[in-house]
């Protein structure tokens, strides 16, 4: 099932193609510091997944999903709002 990159919870960091290559850079540095976060991210994010199917497919808790979701996205959000005046 396709969803839109606006779909997941109204969050799209993404407005231009430049913001998808800050994107990818923000998520790797998020997977060095906590792995789970940026699967949750990728599932939520790229695959389109509802936080139970994120659950489910990492063997967790939907509260520990929504807890990481909540915490990799304000994360995302410091880095490329930084990112965006040249401190990514």
């Amino acid at each position: 099932q396709r969803v839109s990159l606006s779909a997941v919870d109204g969050w799209n960091p993404v407005a231009r193609s430049e913001d998808l290559l800050a994107l990818d850079e923000a998520l790797a540095k998020l997977e060095k510091a906590d792995p789970r976060a940026a699967r949750v991210v990728e599932l939520r994010f790229f695959g389109g997944l509802r936080e139970e199917e994120v659950a489910e497919a990492l063997g967790g808790g939907v509260i520990t999903v929504k807890r990481d979701w909540r915490a990799a996205r304000a994360w995302l959000v410091g880095r490329l709002s930084s990112g965006r005046q040249g401190a990514l």
